[in-house]
């Protein structure tokens, strides 16, 4: 290597050590001078160190960096077993820690900059977000860390072995595509699922709503329209969140087309963004009229674990039915048999026909009116189960700011021609 790239790498390796121990040095800030075992300058010198003992082994001697790496923790080890003992107090986590920079700050100097320097982040956004960490595992159940790990393993097991070719007549039916996109749906639930697990209860109906929207605004819909009858006072408040939860739908959508289908995301961006940023809009005016804090527990919010194999199972077999239905009628009615399942899709579900017109091959105008007519069903179709379960003044709420906002995407799409394709 030239000297400028040595002494570019070795300064990686030295900011390495420096911001991790910036973070040690933060927690420990309140100890007294030499009552801490390693901190800001430790680190920094660590992976220096670490860099330097690359640039030694650049001769072919690499036997170097493994007598630094142990001699390092060797040294450290006993330095932070004096403080533990003296303290009470046992973790691994900053020699760990401290081995690690050494070990990054080698990466540095022998290796790719930019892995060891995202590495390097994620070790800061680990050690830095203990406190979050450990509080998620408090919150979550075993039975749920159990399912997550099943799905896990019956997915890599049972993907390679899964067919990838369509097995019917009008070539809507992919085993192989449809189990990955089942678990992918079923992924990005889980994470909503989790956030409003460890987000809790103090922070709001409104957030559990808007995450409940990455799983289900149906769901979100139904759980706040019960919580409004014996909460006619908060109509504001629950109506807005609703309307947030669709909001964070149409934005889903959009994201979910987008990565299996770029110009279909394309014609859909507009139209989607336009009736988001309205019902958006919509609830912040709702929400803010409301005037005080929401007395209704978000904790109705957390939903059944969609990682549950009988959850992804039926999701599974509803994105089946509505594909298969989907290429059907695709094959035998051409475009109005298309909008016609997605009319009936939108009554429960967005994503399946989403999904489904985005596998159809290059974008087109029915497929993109398609998931239009599915949002738009799926809007009204929430706004009467709202009726029923949570009285005519929610509903009519829901009905009219939801009709607005799918006529604001009507508009958008007819007067923006040239954002289609």
């Amino acid at each position: 290597m030239e000297f400028q790239e040595l002494a570019t790498r070795l300064s990686l390796a030295l900011a390495l050590g420096f911001v991790i121990g910036l973070e040690r040095g933060w927690k420990e800030r309140d100890e007294p001078e030499g009552q801490r075992a390693a901190g800001l300058r430790t680190f920094s010198l660590i992976g220096l160190m670490g860099g330097v003992f690359g640039i030694l082994s650049l001769g072919g001697d690499r036997l170097l960096i493994s007598a630094g790496f142990v001699t390092t923790g060797a040294v450290l080890a006993l330095f932070i077993w004096r403080e533990t003992a003296r303290e009470g107090e046992y973790s691994a986590t900053t020699l760990v820690a401290a081995l690690l920079t050494f070990a990054l700050g080698a990466l540095a100097v022998l290796g790719d900059m930019t892995l060891a320097a995202g590495a390097g982040v994620a070790t800061v956004g680990l050690l830095a977000y203990k406190t979050q960490l450990h509080g998620f595992l408090a919150r979550i159940t075993w039975a749920e860390l159990r399912s997550g790990f099943l799905l896990a393993a019956r997915t890599f097991i049972a993907l390679p072995l899964l067919p990838d070719r369509a097995i019917d007549p009008w070539g809507a039916l992919n085993p192989h595509e449809l189990w990955l996109v089942t678990i992918l749906i079923a992924a990005v639930s889980f994470a909503g699922y989790l956030a409003v697990k460890l987000v809790g209860a103090s922070q709001g109906v409104v957030l559990a709503a808007a995450l409940g929207g990455l799983v289900s605004s149906t769901v979100v819909t139904l759980t706040l329209a019960n919580l409004a009858r014996e909460n006619q006072a908060r109509l504001g408040l629950l109506a807005g969140s609703i309307l947030a939860s669709g909001a964070v739908m149409m934005v889903r959508v959009l994201v979910l087309a987008g990565a299996l289908n770029l110009p279909l995301a394309r014609a859909l961006a507009v139209p989607l963004l336009a009736a988001a940023l309205f019902q958006a809009l919509a609830a912040f005016l709702l929400i803010g009229r409301d005037g005080r804090q929401g007395a209704a527990s978000p904790e109705a919010l957390v939903h059944k674990n969609p990682f549950l194999l009988s959850e992804v199972l039926r999701f599974g077999a509803m994105l089946a039915v509505v594909m298969l239905a989907a290429g059907i009628a695709q094959s035998v009615w051409g475009g109005n048999g298309l909008l016609a399942v997605a009319a009936i899709s939108g009554l429960a579900d967005v994503d399946a026909i989403t999904l489904s017109v985005a596998n159809m091959g290059p974008a087109t105008a029915t497929g993109a009116a398609a998931v239009l007519v599915a949002v738009a069903v799926n809007n009204a179709a929430k706004a009467i189960y709202a009726w029923v379960a949570g009285g005519a003044k929610l509903g009519l709420i829901l009905l009219a700011f939801s009709l607005a906002a799918m006529a604001v995407a009507a508009a958008s799409y007819v007067l923006l021609p040239s954002l289609k394709f």
